[in-house]
């Protein structure tokens, strides 16, 4: 169909205000009292608590990417660049709705799996781990091991 989430919204609320609309003045034809559109007041208390938990989460994430950016720990930046880079090959197959949509489904299946098939999965993950620590091992001998990495500089102001 090719009809974007936003533009779907879009139309529908076009839609339900131009709705309301001629129902209002076609009472006024009619002669009838229009319908009573009710005033809908938020309160504002909720959204500063949620504003305040999300600065505080968006702080921690700056400060964690900056840590990962300075190269203090190789380890978290070979693995964000790694991550970025399946997350780019598997974003050019779809678009981001459908990404939405199979992490939705994703995160509905796996626990299910997982307490079905509990002992084979653990099973497989100790063998993975192990691999990945002993190439992870062989990577930091081979290629970590001989960048020179300086001590941080602050700048003066």
């Amino acid at each position: 169909m090719e009809y974007h989430l936003l533009t779907l919204l879009c139309h529908t609320f076009i839609l339900s205000i131009a709705l309301i609309f001629l129902f209002s003045n076609a009472y006024t034809f009619i002669h009838k009292t229009p319908p009573h559109i009710p005033e809908v007041h938020l309160p504002e208390e909720p959204f500063l608590l949620v504003a305040s938990a999300l600065t505080l989460e968006l702080n921690q994430a700056l400060k964690l990417l900056r840590d990962i950016a300075s190269g203090r720990n190789p380890k978290k930046f070979l693995m964000v660049i790694a991550a970025s880079w399946v997350l780019s090959i598997v974003g050019s197959w779809c678009n981001f709705l459908i990404l939405f949509y199979i992490a939705f489904i994703l995160l509905h299946m796996v626990p299910v799996f997982y307490e079905k098939y509990e002992e084979k999965v653990d099973l497989f993950a100790e063998k993975a781990m192990v691999e990945i620590k002993k190439q992870y091992a062989v990577f930091n001998v081979k290629v970590l091991s001989k960048i020179p990495i300086g001590p941080l500089k602050t700048k003066k102001v």
